[in-house]
């Protein structure tokens, strides 16, 4: 990735993209005040750059997929390349490494047990340079990436503009068909790709394929998200909180988290850590007040382990499209 320093136009394109990743260049340019052209040309550089790329992403919970934490110890010459090859899995997101490079933090959504236990109970365990794993089922999510504060910066009025609709309050049940599944697919690469595109991908009609985009994003099951590290923001120093609190006061916590600007994934989840979150800070300075200003003010907390992300190779991606029965 370059290097690129984000000007205001940029920061606006960025949060613009954060709210509705499939906004048109025209709403966008509108939203800011600048040409469409200027929009459309600031995508393309930045994108180019390496710098973001927005992503098609499917909720595997709605299509009543489980969603995991995985933690791995490696040994020290494995870690890169298990990371990797969990990155390549069409079921992962968010593959970090951690600490001194011998931990793996991943999240896997698997579309059945037996799916799920083909990995957990046989694939990784029979990976000699894999010493130990532990999976965490998460329960339920009080802060999302998607709505993380720190690539904030439209006021609330233009925010207001690009908001897409509403999911549905009661989603109907969705079964995804074979045409579903390429579209989607081409979106977890491109989010942004066009309607002509993913029809003659899809073997449909433009119109086609915009009716069902719209009818899986307004049931929950699509979504678009922004592949964008925090370090363009300002915020290089990551880090992963495995946390024990006592269950009297575990969602109250949670709630408290997400509220956090710090913070931009918490989830209640299952384990000896019963509470997962992963934090944004400017510095390790920044990581220290965090913990020691803001996470020990939650009484009910009982103790915190923390661990520095060091590289990242894989943030969002086709995590829950199921294959082709």
């Amino acid at each position: 990735m370059e290097t690129v320093t984000l000007d205001a136009a940029d920061r606006g394109l960025v949060h613009a993209l954060q709210i509705d990743g499939r906004a048109s260049f025209r709403t966008v340019a509108e939203v800011l005040g600048v040409s469409e052209n200027t929009v459309a040309r600031r995508y393309r550089r930045l994108r180019s750059a390496g710098v973001l790329r927005v992503v098609g992403v499917v909720n595997g919970v709605a299509l009543g997929h489980s969603s995991w934490a995985l933690r791995l110890q490696c040994t020290p010459d494995a870690a890169g390349a298990v990371a990797a090859a969990l990155a390549a899995r069409p079921d992962t997101s968010y593959v970090h490494l951690l600490s001194g490079g011998t931990e793996i933090s991943c999240n896997v959504q698997s579309p059945s047990a037996a799916e799920r236990d083909a990995l957990l109970l046989h694939k990784l365990p029979r990976t000699s340079r894999v010493t130990a794993v532990s999976a965490h089922l998460l329960l339920r999510a009080t802060a999302l990436p998607a709505a993380w504060p720190g690539a904030a910066w439209l006021s609330e009025e233009q925010a207001g503009r690009l908001r897409p609709a509403p999911v549905d309050a009661v989603p109907e049940p969705v079964a995804l068909d074979d045409q579903d599944r390429v579209v989607l697919e081409l979106l977890a690469r491109d989010g942004r790709a066009g309607y002509r595109e993913l029809a003659a991908a899809a073997g449909s009609a433009d119109s086609t394929v915009k009716r069902r985009l719209d009818a899986l994003r307004r049931s929950g099951v699509l979504g678009y998200a922004l592949d964008l590290s925090p370090a363009a923001l300002g915020f290089p120093t990551e880090a992963r909180l495995w946390m024990s609190v006592r269950p009297s006061g575990l969602l109250q916590v949670a709630q408290a988290m997400a509220e956090h600007p710090e913070v931009c994934f918490a989830a209640l989840c299952t384990g000896p850590s019963n509470l997962v979150a992963a934090v944004n800070c400017r510095d390790a300075e920044d990581l220290c007040r965090y913990l020691t200003e803001r996470v020990a003010t939650l009484d009910a907390v009982r103790s915190v382990e923390t661990a520095p992300v060091i590289r990242t190779l894989k943030r969002t991606g086709t995590a829950g499209i199921p294959a082709s029965r």
